[in-house]
């Protein structure tokens, strides 16, 4: 028997091909939930982080409630989407989700900042179960071709959980308590749990495998390192610091061990030779940087609109709705057509095309802008996110056998979460620089002398006048010294910080825009290979190491 041939018998035992089509309903609704699960935490949680910072008193680890979810999301990904290959999807995904709604519940019980960063890294290591893996159970499902139409309505969700999220929590934090932003997970995960159990097949693989111990502690070294030394670059310590340079070089020697050690173990955690497929290296780096510029306009739009322009919103849900209502359109758009066609770069590219444009667009807005253009320019942009969101995973699991599907989209999603770490540190240091250096030019004449004195300078080095009733009755303390004069000085400096903030917040859009140019030349190298209509076609991969995908399969 031929490989080729094997490979289709393998293929053959695919769910799509072996459930019922009310049974395909349920695990894709089991599907939606789980990915509803994780993307609507994330955007509840933060719209309540102020109410907690002030409850728990820990502004000074305000940054490690976020950071912790990151890295124990980030670092265990891999590992999660491996196991589910091995051992089946089922178990690790309801895993996933139970550990995920266990530290839900336990965040809501939180007394104090420490515990409640903990609480938030054992959310974050469910969370890194729930995203491969929903990514897998839709390759398990259908062949790549129609996963491209899943993967467009699976990435919706985020879209939506960006404009609920925040509408949500404000209202949870008013009207009853932050603590419950955390605990209305806890219906929604038990309801996901159910269907998950109900839905998915136990499907376990007949032969033994062997765990990479060696390398998952090494994986988990490395991605901590490296998230860590972004995650604090620029805010907790300087680029150039020991703790930062420290971080950085003992990630590259432990990345580089790794690199290593994955190359000889039996069966790697995380396999290097992924990136000699040139498919899947593109896709890495092209999601990579399209994360980075979702990240950048997501996190300084709504500071721009409410700073800049002085546009009131209920909060940035409602600022960013024109945008993720676009990409919501592109990513289920993009989904049929990759469906119909099988072809994906030309889309692609012109998705890249339109971040870049965009960036660029939202870069030449200022304070007077209207809200027509305002709006007219996010939808640019969340246009080009939208196609990103839904093609890369479909594009890259086409090229590899059911197998390994766990490894590959936790892999793709992976270099995501690098994505944002990195456009987090980078963004935010050029942010402060560049606001402190144009505020320091545009300071009135009479404050000049106030901002030699340290304290002062930090209470005037803050764009959170803008938005804070208590930041600003603080300056309005400040500048009584001022007599009459007062209100004229506050105005001066208010305009001053508008003006500051607009000129940095423009400069990062442009950053973004220059990020799109790298990701639309990166994309130019990609490989077209058409998407596989059938599960019994042959993974370009596959044929090429046929004998490692003919173990048996229940």
């Amino acid at each position: 028997m031929s490989g080729e041939h094997k490979v289709a018998q393998v293929q053959a035992a695919s769910w799509g091909e072996t459930l019922s089509r009310r049974r395909i309903i349920f695990v894709v609704t089991s599907v939606m939930l789980g990915m509803l699960l994780s993307a609507l935490d994330q955007t509840v949680v933060g719209t309540a982080m102020p109410r907690v910072i002030a409850d728990l008193n820990g502004l000074q680890h305000y940054a490690w409630v976020a950071t912790g979810y990151l890295l124990a999301s980030a670092a265990s990904m891999p590992i999660w989407g491996k196991l589910s290959d091995a051992f089946g999807r089922r178990r690790f995904f309801m895993v996933g989700m139970a550990i995920f709604v266990v530290g839900s519940a336990l965040c809501g019980q939180s007394h104090s900042m420490t515990e409640l960063i903990a609480f938030r890294a054992l959310q974050g290591l469910g969370a890194g179960a729930m995203m491969p893996i929903t990514q897998a159970i839709v390759g398990d499902l259908f062949p790549p071709a129609e996963r491209a139409k899943w993967a467009g309505v699976l990435m919706s969700v985020f879209g939506f959980a960006t404009i609920v999220g925040p509408l949500l929590g404000g209202w949870i934090t008013d009207t009853i308590s932050w603590r419950w932003t955390f605990y209305v997970n806890l219906p929604v995960g038990v309801i996901a749990l159910v269907f998950a159990f109900v839905a998915l097949p136990a499907h376990t693989r007949l032969r033994k495998h062997k765990v990479d111990y060696a390398g998952t502690v090494l994986l988990v070294a490395a991605a901590v390192a490296l998230l860590l030394a972004f995650s604090w670059a620029g805010s907790e310590y300087a680029w150039s610091s020991p703790m930062i340079v420290g971080l950085f070089a003992g990630s590259v020697v432990l990345w580089s061990v790794f690199g290593f050690w994955e190359l000889r173990a039996a069966e790697p955690v995380l396999n290097p030779r992924l990136f000699k497929n040139r498919i899947f290296s593109v896709s890495a780096v092209a999601s990579a940087i399209q994360s980075a510029s979702m990240f950048g306009a997501i996190m300084f739009l709504p500071l721009f609109v409410q700073g800049v322009m002085g546009k009131s919103a209920t909060n940035s849900g409602t600022i960013l709705m024109p945008m993720m209502l676009a990409a919501i359109a592109t990513s289920i758009g993009a989904g049929q057509l990759l469906s119909k066609t099988g072809r994906y770069k030309k889309l692609v590219v012109f998705g890249f095309a339109a971040v870049t444009m965009g960036g660029y667009l939202l870069s030449r807005m200022s304070a007077a802008s209207s809200s027509t253009t305002l709006i007219a320019y996010m939808v640019v942009m969340g246009l080009g996110l939208g196609i990103a969101m839904s093609t890369f995973t479909a594009i890259v699991q086409n090229q590899y056998p059911p197998h390994r599907l766990g490894e590959v989209s936790a892999g793709l999603q992976f270099f995501r979460s690098i994505g944002s770490t990195v456009a987090l540190a980078v963004f935010g240091t050029i942010l402060n620089a560049r606001f402190s250096s144009e505020l320091v030019t545009a300071l009135p004449a009479e404050l000049k002398g106030l901002a030699t004195d340290p304290a002062t300078a930090a209470q005037l080095n803050n764009p959170q006048a803008l938005l804070s009733e208590e930041a600003r009755g603080s300056l309005m303390q400040l500048f009584s010294q001022f007599g009459d004069q007062s209100q004229n000085v506050f105005d001066s400096f208010m305009g001053a910080v508008r003006h500051s903030l607009e000129l940095a917040i423009s400069e990062l859009f442009f950053l973004a825009a220059i990020i799109g140019v790298v990701g639309f030349l990166v994309v130019l190298f990609l490989r077209e290979v058409p998407l596989r209509k059938s599960h019994r076609e042959v993974a370009p991969e596959a044929a090429q190491s046929a004998e490692a995908v003919t173990e048996p399969m229940s």
